[in-house]
């Protein structure tokens, strides 16, 4: 199994493609792994398929990563620098980031640290959430702990609970990732994230908030409505992934080795 280190924590990855080839770098949302967001989507496979280098890695908490179960290891400075890490670990100059949901709040905080690394960003399921925050997600964090699922009557936490429970993750982990992981940029940071930035948002999901309002605030941004699809869809939507390509073919100088 792949792993690299960093903060004293071992995380899982993979590499696949060319090593030759531009890089995406692919960093999951809250309560699911790079098989879940990546792989059994066909995000991998549209990937290499269409000539990039895919690297995913599990998200400390998640996967078959490290679990700590306290929250200072989850805010979004401390789990950016293993997106930092792990290019680091596979000699990237650069690469281009694309997160889904928690995950593209950490690439949002990636990029505004080190945007000569990560010179062109996607964001899935994640739009002026990223401002405004995502509404309350402690009965997400009551539902994690909770004995059950027929314990949890709040809709979101049931849906969270659920989802922990089919990717049989560490709920105590994921309690402590959710009460620091939130940390919200302002729009002034975001207006500093001058790559070119796809922001896809599902016209069904009721947690990112508008993709457009947050493409607005940015120099290069370009927001994307993934039709009839909620928070927990849009991530493998087909119309989704070619405007994803179409974006990359677009920008690929920026990333090419």
């Amino acid at each position: 199994m792949a792993e690299f280190e960093n903060g004293g924590y071992r995380l899982h990855f993979i590499d696949e493609g060319d090593p030759s080839a531009p890089a995406v770098l692919l960093v999951h949302g809250f309560a699911s792994s790079l098989r879940v967001n990546w792989v059994d989507p066909g995000w991998v496979q549209v990937l290499t398929d269409a000539g990039y280098r895919a690297v995913a890695f599990d998200h400390r908490g998640h996967g078959l990563s490290d679990k700590p179960r306290i929250g200072e290891a989850y805010t979004p400075e401390a789990m950016a620098s293993d997106v930092l890490a792990l290019a680091d670990h596979l000699d990237l100059p650069k690469a281009a980031l694309f997160g889904y949901s928690m995950g593209a709040r950490v690439s949002a905080f990636t990029g505004l640290a080190h945007p000569e690394r990560f010179p062109l960003l996607v964001f899935g399921g994640l739009g002026i959430g990223l401002v405004n925050g995502v509404g309350d997600w402690d009965p997400i964090a009551d539902a994690l702990l909770a004995p059950s699922l027929d314990d949890v009557s709040h809709e979101r936490g049931r849906m969270f609970r659920a989802f922990a429970d089919r990717t049989r993750s560490d709920r105590l982990a994921l309690a402590a990732c959710i009460q620091t992981s939130r940390k919200e940029l302002t729009e002034d940071e975001v207006s500093r994230l001058r790559q070119p930035t796809l922001i896809g948002v599902g016209t069904k999901d009721d947690i990112a908030g508008p993709a457009q309002d947050l493409a607005d605030l940015m120099p290069h941004g370009e927001a994307f409505s993934i039709s009839n699809r909620d928070h927990m869809l849009a991530v493998g939507d087909r119309l989704f992934k070619a405007k994803v390509l179409e974006f990359l073919a677009e920008h690929r100088a920026l990333i090419a080795r």
